[in-house]
């Protein structure tokens, strides 16, 4: 890669986590912690890593997509029926997209995000977690955050996110309320002196 092109490309985030400040406008994004997956000059997409998705779980999805029957739930690896299923974002909400470590690759599908975590947003991977042959870490998010090119780089611009290199250990943390406060912390903020000094010129 030349000189001249690397500081360009530096300027891009994926592989960063995104994390919306107190006076983000949309709701929707409101505490929100994203994963950006991919962010080039034709736009961002990301996952949301910290919304649960309220009204189902990780063995219902399998039986609506006739993963697992029902019968079988019972039969499922140990930590799948307490796996969260994520609402990863406003677009294609009816699609899921999965988050895992690298040791799981499927070379038609999988995108390697970096070294060790990649998006595999394919059928596939449901029925191997689902078998026990799946990744060691994996976030189920239902839906992503998209911006069209220009739009995330404005937001950052007028102050709607900041962003950190992202950590596998924040990203697959099972705790999901403590996402928000981990990834400032990463940073050096408190989220009280956060929320109190927005608004301030």
């Amino acid at each position: 890669m030349s000189a001249s092109v690397k500081p360009e490309r530096d300027f891009y985030l994926d592989g960063q986590l995104l994390i919306a400040m107190p006076g983000m406008g949309d709701p929707r994004f409101a505490r929100a912690v994203i994963y950006v997956c991919a962010h080039s000059a034709d736009g961002a997409m990301g996952i949301i890593i910290n919304q649960r998705a309220p009204n189902i779980s990780f063995t219902e999805l399998l039986e609506q997509l006739n993963i697992v029957p029902p019968q079988d739930r019972i039969r499922l690896p140990s930590g799948m029926t307490a796996m969260a299923v994520y609402l990863g974002g406003p677009v294609e909400t009816g699609r899921g997209f999965v988050l895992h470590s690298a040791d799981y690759f499927k070379a038609e599908s999988t995108l390697p995000i970096d070294e060790s975590v990649c998006l595999t947003a394919t059928i596939d991977i449901l029925r191997d977690i689902a078998k026990g042959s799946g990744p060691d870490k994996a976030l189920l998010a239902l839906g992503y955050a998209g911006w069209a090119p220009g739009q995330l780089e404005n937001e950052i611009h007028t102050n709607g996110w900041l962003n950190c290199p992202a950590d596998p250990e924040l990203i697959f943390d099972p705790e999901v309320d403590r996402k928000y406060t981990r990834a400032l912390n990463r940073l050096g903020i408190d989220p009280i002196r956060l929320v109190n000094d927005s608004g301030h010129a």
